[in-house]
């Protein structure tokens, strides 16, 4: 096929609108539902995130989009008991059992505040633990190279039948050159083809120059995953996936900020008060996510009146010193920045959040400054000489 008529485009107002190629066929293939515009662009996007983690770190990989940024992304590493309960997934019977299934619990669970009606890319077959995940979750779609025929019964009972799903054809390679359009003036290109690898990280300039294995597959998760998110963007990455993504800021201090908030919020949820928040039975899922929220931002003060509406029992209020000796724990993450630091802050930002690598491209005329910065905290630097933006 080489058209797709939609129900409208950014917004309701924009129609007719229209997905089509001018050569070829279209390399997606509607399963289920009537997956809209944004959906369409979070989909193309999120898939070439998912497949080029899967061809740089050699395992599966799943992506959360939202808005044609990522919310977060993850290879399939097994989760422990506390991952499973951070990422709302420790009642699915054999997560660990399925690769792809475990990378999508993980890049949802990296911001699932933000993947709330999300669009989700695999990299691999769609089997049933995994859909049994989404299932569950209040998301727009899927797209994936094929589905068990089980996870697939299972994804169109989703939305009252209408959940999009989309097959996408792993052969697909589109032409060299891009082109997009505004105020009717055509913009051209060549796509941003650069292979994100260990390559890129040959160029240490701090007195830490030796990384771990791990280390250097988190600084690539974290490139790739800023090579398809809205500029200026900068993510903290551990374990194997995202787990702040600051996206789509004009500051680069922003980006770090936010990225480092969110990588906060995400290591607050393995809080032992956190994990074990005596929720009613009855509660929904998104509630649950919005009262984690609050209750990490605040300690539990605003929830201490009116409490038995949500909990079993008064939630325990998290002192600042609790807080504090919990965020003192957080090590060994690494850190994409889509473009070079102007200034030293970022690294001052990023330590708070237990940052101990970061890959950038360089070429500020404040490299040394921010050199300095990492040599101060014993953080290991790379300059990729690699710029990522993305619009």
């Amino acid at each position: 096929m080489k058209e797709l008529s939609l129900k409208y485009g950014c917004n309701p107002q924009q129609k007719p609108a229209r997905i089509f190629v001018e050569q070829g066929e279209l390399p997606v293939t509607v399963l289920n539902g009537q997956p809209g515009y944004i959906n369409y662009l979070d989909a193309l996007n999120a898939w070439q995130l998912v497949r080029e983690l899967k061809a740089a770190l050699g395992m599966p990989a799943a992506t959360s989009f939202k808005h044609v940024s990522p919310a977060g992304a993850a290879i399939g590493l097994p989760l422990d008991e506390a991952d499973q309960i951070a990422c709302a997934v420790d009642d699915i019977a054999g997560l660990n059992d399925s690769p792809v299934a475990c990378a999508y619990a993980r890049a949802r669970g990296t911001d699932r505040m933000s993947s709330f009606g999300d669009f989700i890319a695999l990299s691999d077959v769609c089997d049933l633990t995994t859909a049994s995940i989404i299932k569950r979750e209040v998301s727009d779609g899927i797209l994936a190279p094929g589905y068990t025929p089980e996870a697939l019964e299972l994804l169109k009972t989703k939305r009252n039948g209408n959940y999009a799903i989309l097959q996408v054809s792993e052969s697909y390679e589109p032409a060299e050159m891009e082109r997009k359009q505004v105020f009717g003036v055509t913009f051209e290109q060549p796509r941003n083809t650069a292979k994100i690898d260990e390559s890129l990280l040959v160029r240490p300039v701090t007195m830490v120059r030796d990384i771990r294995q791990g280390a250097k597959d988190d600084l690539i998760l974290a490139l790739i995953t800023l090579k398809y998110t809205q500029s200026n963007s900068v993510c903290f990455a551990a374990g194997g996936q995202t787990i702040g993504v600051g996206a789509g800021q004009q500051s680069r201090i922003h980006c770090t900020r936010l990225a480092g908030d969110k990588a906060d919020v995400w290591w607050m949820r393995r809080h032992e008060a956190v994990l074990h928040l005596p929720f009613l039975p009855s509660l929904k899922r998104p509630d649950r996510d919005n009262l984690i929220d609050c209750y990490i931002a605040d300690g539990g003060v605003s929830l201490q009146s009116g409490w038995e509406a949500y909990f079993t029992k008064r939630p325990p209020l998290l002192t600042g010193k609790d807080r504090a000796e919990h965020t003192s724990r957080l090590s060994g993450v690494s850190l994409g920045s889509d473009a070079f630091f102007p200034f030293d802050d970022n690294i001052e930002r990023a330590r708070e959040s237990g940052v101990a690598y970061v890959a950038q491209p360089g070429g500020s005329v404040r490299d040394e400054d921010v050199i300095a910065a990492c040599d101060k905290y014993g953080i290991a630097m790379f300059f990729t000489g690699l710029r990522l933006f993305h619009h």
